[in-house]
């Protein structure tokens, strides 16, 4: 499904409510893109995938330690056969960049996604099991600590919020999602594939969507989608190069549509869908059946968007 060419578009048409969001199916007769090597039968482990990375650059940097990703226990067996998730480190032990990827194994479609996690960091299970079902629609997903291992917790009082994020200076976590994704480029390369990437992120993510964009100038990405996105700078939007999808709700302080709106206003590639009744967080962590439903229609449109942006133009 192709979006329209309005900017702001109202929510879908009533859709029925999902208890569980099923995992849809990667399209058929799409390419095998083989990252990794299992060493691990997943016929027999069900829900925690295991693999074992091979680095093919030449680039000593891009050193990739290996573990477990955890999923969703309620995912079933066929979806667990169609990926592979690994706990990587990206460089050395000490300064490495920790990060999950999840591949493909069936119907790869060769295509790359860095998905960029909320302020409750990569290891969450909202992200990983987004990731997860990326992946099970053929793409290849990486996703970077951007904390360095001291991701937002809900445990932690409101009133420190901002003595935390401040100390994760913007330079820096630019500097871990660039690293991530020359790793990334270069795998592909390895393998002769010379396709961009696409970006994905959500809440803080979403908002650093943004600012990547702005700073790659086409050199990496080619396609973004950023949900409900904070602390976004409408100023650097101009210099976005590539097609980017802006997802919110129209009843979320802190992604106010407003905001949004004006960012389509300085930018005609940057084209924007707004969820009527939705709040913050909606499509990668809903908390009712109304928002289980837009979450699958929002799953949807980002999935459309990706498609034309990266395998249709590749």
């Amino acid at each position: 499904m192709v979006l329209n060419s309005a900017t702001v578009f109202s929510a879908p048409p009533i859709y029925n409510h999902h208890h569980k969001k099923p995992l849809l199916q990667p399209a058929p007769n799409a390419p095998t893109l083989q990252f990794l090597k299992s060493n691990a039968d997943t016929r027999n482990n069900k829900h925690i995938q295991s693999s074992l990375a091979i680095c093919k650059s030449s680039n000593k940097y891009f050193r990739v330690c290996c573990g477990q990703v955890k999923v969703d226990e309620s995912l079933s067996d066929e979806a667990c056969e169609l990926v592979n998730g690994t706990e990587l480190t990206i460089g050395d032990d000490d300064n490495g960049i920790r990060a999950y990827l999840f591949t493909a194994v069936k119907n790869n479609n060769e295509a790359g996604i860095l998905l960029l996690s909320d302020i409750f960091g990569f290891e969450d299970s909202s992200t990983t099991d987004f990731a997860y079902r990326l992946a099970c629609n053929g793409y290849n997903v990486l996703v970077p600590d951007l904390f360095n291992g001291d991701s937002w917790t809900k445990e932690k009082p409101k009133a420190l919020f901002e003595q935390w994020i401040s100390k994760h200076k913007p330079e820096q976590i630019a500097k871990t999602i660039f690293a991530s994704t020359k790793w990334m480029i270069n795998e592909f390369a390895a393998l002769g594939i010379k396709n961009k990437l696409g970006i994905i992120g959500f809440c803080y993510g979403g908002g650093r969507v943004v600012d990547i964009l702005a700073q790659d100038q086409e050199a990496y990405f080619g396609s973004g989608v950023s949900f409900y996105g904070t602390r976004i700078d409408s100023s650097i939007v101009s210099n976005i190069k590539v097609p980017l999808l802006l997802i919110t709700g129209d009843n979320d302080a802190l992604c106010p549509v407003g905001v949004l709106e004006e960012v389509t206003k300085r930018n005609k590639k940057v084209k924007m869908f707004v969820f009527r009744g939705m709040g913050h967080g909606f499509a990668h962590r809903p908390q009712t059946p109304e928002e289980d439903s837009y979450a699958e229609e929002a799953f949807v449109k980002m999935r459309s968007w990706l498609h034309d942006g990266l395998l249709v133009k590749s």
